[in-house]
């Protein structure tokens, strides 16, 4: 498998994680010194890899057992020697996002370091 598929199965665990509100594939898919930054209701938003997981694990029940699976689509993508970064518009929560991720290779495996994160819409 190459790089690009490499980053295109991790950015699906990362959509899986909030389907089915899991904090293990949060902490599959992230460093373990990743980041969330955003604006959310206004209020900027900066979590850990552990927040995340806790608020997507909190999310019960999880969307896919509601019928409401994160809608997504990947809009750019691009890999340049050891990182990496994905543009990916999700619906989740009943909020759409824009999301921005780097990826950075560590230890031979791929991991997600940062999400920032704009709200398209409420």
């Amino acid at each position: 498998m190459n790089d690009d598929e490499k980053i295109k199965d991790l950015t699906q665990l990362y959509i899986d994680s909030m389907n089915h509100s899991s904090a293990e594939k949060v902490k599959d898919a992230f460093h373990c010194n990743g980041t969330v930054v955003g604006y959310l209701h206004g209020d900027f938003m900066e979590m850990s890899v552990d927040d995340f997981a806790n608020f997507v694990a909190s999310q019960q029940p999880s969307p896919k057992e509601k019928g409401e699976e994160v809608e997504f689509e990947i809009l750019a993508s691009g890999v340049e020697g050891t990182t990496a970064s994905v543009k990916v518009r999700d619906k989740y929560l009943g909020i759409t996002f824009l999301d921005t991720l780097s990826f950075i290779k560590f230890e031979g495996s791929w991991k997600i370091y940062s999400k920032l994160f704009h709200v398209e819409s409420e």
